[in-house]
């Protein structure tokens, strides 16, 4: 059934998707796919209790990819009028003829397509009225500010909702399409003291809006935060543990990612080449990739080509067990698509021992807390790591004090093996899902 909350029936983004595939074998393509999608959005800003954006968008889009043997070409427009598409396809056709031969392009491979498509719960329509939108945001800022009067500022309480629906088709006699909605609350305000001022931020991300935690608390969240960051002070250079706090931690799952997909192995650009079978990680540490969690940020039955995603142990007790591949990348190793083509699906990363935040400081001793990461300083080849920072001081097991100026060095090789311990406190907020992380040990340069 149509929802009336899209501006098409999925039933015409599939005729579309037929239309494309029967244009381009009419055209002379020997194999062809398409992706056909459509969605809105509204986004609403309020910034110290008056409203500062309110924003609403309508988008739909279709890409067409040809193979005249094996080449290819590819085109995309958002207009869906019947003449559009026509000139999407030739100029895809066009494109193909003049490209040179690659012995690894063409489509996924029939077998591995989906086969099956469970409901994954991935589509919960928000109905917002844009008024009932601006009291949330105004709620979530006025919880930051009743946090302390040391708030002097904001940068805004945001109140976001998405939702789409999307077909993928191919001329293997592939189709298959869903709606996923995602929906966000999140605040940022600044504290001062003195001349001293300083920033920080709280937000949640969920499929269903019910499952998104309070405005009241992402409020409350952001306004301790800013304030338990004023009288931040720099520190000598040292050779500490660093304790990477739930939200920053999963950007380091992310660099181990990017070294084991499938452009960084076949181009050679990554820290971690030849690397299955191989202790990347310390000993207990496991990775699962489970695409099949209801309501998850990252689920999916199928990826970007069609073929059907699987469970798998990306990492057992510390060694890599498989990569993440698309079709092209897969042929171009001379391996087997692991249904990654658009990305990962939801990663648990895990010990079997996650311990509460608390141990985790006490277990560091003496150390650096992140709850910031500054700046990009990450070398896909060789590993080594160096970014701007902030967070805490820790000392006897307890937060000493803020500090900021500072920044962390290592590299990622050492820096993954040498994760001690995880914690507890996961914050899903996309397809990594992982508590605080212990490193052994950093180089921390202060000011």
């Amino acid at each position: 059934m149509h929802s009336p909350r899209f501006s098409y029936p999925a039933e015409t983004l599939q005729q579309i998707a037929s239309d494309i595939l029967d244009r381009a074998r009419k055209g002379g393509a020997s194999s062809c796919e398409t992706d056909v999608s459509d969605g809105f959005g509204q986004n609403v800003t309020v910034r110290k209790g008056e409203v500062e954006t309110i924003e609403y968008n309508r988008d739909k889009g279709l890409s067409v990819t040809v193979y005249i043997d094996q080449k290819r070409g590819h085109a995309s427009t958002s207009d869906f009028s019947s003449k559009a598409v026509g000139d999407a396809v030739a100029a895809a056709l066009s494109i193909a003829r003049y490209t040179a031969e690659d012995d690894c392009a063409g489509l996924a491979d029939i077998a591995l397509l989906a086969q099956e498509f469970p409901d994954l719960d991935l589509y919960y329509p928000w109905n917002l009225p844009v008024e009932e939108a601006i009291q949330l945001a105004k709620t979530c800022e006025a919880a930051a500010f009743k946090v302390d009067k040391r708030i002097v500022n904001s940068e805004g309480a945001c109140i976001s909702l998405s939702e789409s629906q999307f077909v993928y088709a191919n001329s293997s006699g592939f189709m298959g399409g869903y709606p996923t909605s995602r929906h966000g609350i999140s605040c940022a305000v600044i504290a001062g003291q003195n001349d001293s001022m300083q920033r920080d931020y709280w937000y949640s991300v969920a499929r269903d809006a019910d499952d998104l935690e309070l405005v009241e608390s992402i409020g409350k969240r952001a306004g301790m935060r800013s304030v338990a960051r004023l009288g931040a002070k720099k520190i000598v250079t040292c050779e500490v543990p660093v304790l990477f706090e739930a939200p920053v931690a999963s950007g380091l799952i992310g660099h181990f990612v990017s070294a084991i997909s499938g452009s960084s192995l076949f181009r050679k650009s990554s820290f971690l080449l030849d690397s299955i079978g191989r202790e990347v990680f310390a000993p207990d540490i496991q990775i699962l990739e489970l695409p099949y969690i209801k309501k998850g940020l990252a689920s999916g039955i199928f990826d970007d080509e069609g073929v059907a995603t699987i469970e798998r142990k990306v990492i057992e007790n510390g060694v890599v067990q498989g990569y993440f591949l698309g079709s092209y990348s897969a042929r171009k190793l001379g391996l087997r698509t692991s249904g990654n083509a658009g990305g990962n699906h939801n990663l648990i990363i895990n010990n079997g021992t996650p311990l509460e935040f608390s141990e985790l400081l006490k277990k560091m001793d003496k150390g650096l807390l992140v709850t910031e990461l500054l700046g990009y300083g990450v070398n896909s080849v060789t590993g080594d790591y160096s970014r701007g920072a902030a967070g805490y001081w820790v000392e006897g097991g307890e937060v000493r004090y803020p500090v900021e100026e500072i920044t962390i060095a290592g590299n990622l090789k050492d820096m993954l093996l040498g994760i001690s311990a995880i914690g507890s406190d996961v914050v899903v907020r996309g397809s990594k899902q992982c508590g605080s992380l212990l490193i052994k040990q950093m180089t921390v340069a202060g000011g």
